[in-house]
């Protein structure tokens, strides 16, 4: 089934077409904490307390406080439903978008004098403006240090150069025209753009977008060196649709905005002004993040400073689960392309595919399938997965397998660490890296010896059969047959 999907709604529409893709409630839902932690027993999956599962897009149509603003989250929490939304085969995800990451469509202003995403304009200079009655927001938890944007599309161009980044950002509202935006140290390129301003004492102008097509939500996810400063991921996107995103000015900066997403806020990130994160709550607390915890909120966080809101006519609000299995296709499929080019142009035809795996948030661990052709190519898969954390500074650990385990089967992964697999000479570690200062375990109070937050030691296990005793490591041989004749309703 084809479809034409170029922003949040025709995607919901599609996936409405899919058994067991989507569903909707009229029940009334407290944003505080409820619609993330109603989620949960649904479809979140990832690194969310058991119990949870991959199941539907949920979409609330009753959000307490917010009479006709439906929340949909979930849209990415199933690689399956991200293979429907791309039109791909779900295996082969990171290809597709290694693909697309060398033929960018550059995105273009669209010709609309009035775009979707600004058939409704509230201004900060009206009487009342309050972001916060304006977006319904919401929490992962009761104990979070206040409501988040969390799948709230960051655009910026630099003050300087005009090379602009697209990026997503985790975003407390506080106040009625201030939002803080949390940024990983030197890990963004819209944050550099911050810096730059900053040290020239000027404003950054920033628009950020909610509720846009998803092949947007997944290009955003790319990072360096996959995509260096001056590269627009909004190109990525293009190219898998096969046609340019479209974008608006923005009303109130200079700027620009994705033309037809449901939510745009404009404003600017303010020079040399810092609130702690958890300001609303003051209870150290930020929101879960994708390693699973509720990470402590920073004391010095950026503030956006707003000066718009623009929406469309009943817009739907988007929002995810920061540990959720949806966090780990954002991240995680970018993750995988990244990997397979930098892999790919090193060693050709080696490296088969590339899983992020959810217990890493799409971020910590990738495992690599990996094909051994000639006593040469011994070690090599090793090579590989120095050249994935190459390719993915935030990439902690990789478990290599042979190209006859299924990378997407946890339970063939270990098989292959219990039979392959011997800790004491297949297993390698590099100390001392940077790596993300989210992982609970990249402290020094976890470890004395760790010099910063975010340092680490990456790890490589190496399951691969060695060349020269692959033909002893044959897996038991079945007959290649199509089951559907004794069951018609096999689905493989």
């Amino acid at each position: 089934m084809e479809a034409k999907i170029n922003d949040l709604r025709s995607a919901l529409e599609y996936l409405k077409a899919i058994p067991g893709q989507f569903v909707e409630t009229d029940v009334e839902v407290d944003p505080w904490g409820e619609i993330s932690s109603v989620y949960k027993y649904i479809g979140a999956g990832g690194t969310v307390i058991r119990p949870t599962k991959e199941g539907p897009a949920l979409q609330y149509n009753n959000v307490k406080g917010f009479p006709g603003q439906p929340v949909v989250i979930g849209v990415l929490a199933s690689r399956k439903r991200v293979g429907y939304l791309l039109g791909h085969d779900p295996d082969r995800l990171g290809f597709l978008l290694a693909d697309c990451v060398k033929r960018p469509i550059d995105p273009v202003l669209t010709d609309e004098a009035d775009p979707p995403c600004q058939e409704v304009v509230y201004k900060a200079t009206d009487p009342g403006f309050d972001v916060r009655k304006i977006i319904p927001a919401s929490t992962n938890t009761p104990i979070d240090g206040g409501a988040y944007i969390t799948v709230g599309m960051v655009y910026a161009k630099d003050i300087e150069t005009g090379e602009k980044d697209i990026t997503i950002h985790r975003m407390a509202l506080h106040t009625e025209d201030e939002i803080a935006m949390f940024f990983t140290p030197g890990a963004r390129h819209i944050g550099a753009m911050r810096e730059k301003a900053e040290r020239l004492g000027k404003n950054l102008p920033v628009s950020v977008s909610i509720g846009v097509d998803p092949a947007i939500e997944i290009a955003a996810g790319f990072e360096p060196p996959t995509t260096p400063i001056g590269y627009d991921e909004l190109g990525i996107a293009g190219a898998i649709r096969g046609e340019a995103v479209k974008m608006a000015k923005c009303l109130t900066i200079d700027g620009e905005c994705i033309a037809n997403a449901e939510y745009v806020i404009e404003g600017e990130l303010i020079a040399d002004y810092y609130v702690r994160e958890d300001r609303v709550m003051e209870n150290g607390n930020a929101m879960p993040e994708f390693p699973g915890y509720v990470g402590p909120a920073p004391p010095r966080c950026p503030v956006f400073k707003v000066t718009a809101v623009t929406t469309r006519k009943k817009p739907i609000m988007q929002t995810c689960i920061g540990p959720s299995e949806e966090h780990r296709s954002m991240a995680g499929i970018p993750t995988e392309a990244s990997i397979l080019m930098m892999v790919d142009k090193a060693m050709p035809g080696r490296l088969l595919n590339c899983y992020a795996h959810p217990s890493g948030g799409g971020k910590y661990l990738a495992i690599l399938q990996f094909k051994k052709s000639q006593p040469s190519d011994e070690g090599r898969q090793r090579q590989a997965a120095l050249l994935a954390f190459s390719a993915f500074a935030e990439l902690k650990t990789v478990i290599l397998v042979d190209e006859d385990v299924d990378i997407f089967d946890t339970n063939d992964v270990l098989w292959a660490m219990q039979t392959r697999f011997q800790g004491d000479i297949d297993t390698i570690f590099i100390p001392g890296v940077r790596c993300h200062p989210l992982d609970p375990s990249e402290r020094n109070e976890y470890n004395p010896m760790i010099r910063d937050t975010g340092i680490t030691c990456k790890t490589i296990y190496d399951a691969t059969v060695p060349y020269n005793l692959k033909e002893k490591y044959v897996r038991a041989p079945f007959l290649d047959l199509d089951p559907r004749k004794w069951w018609p309703g096999y689905e493989g």
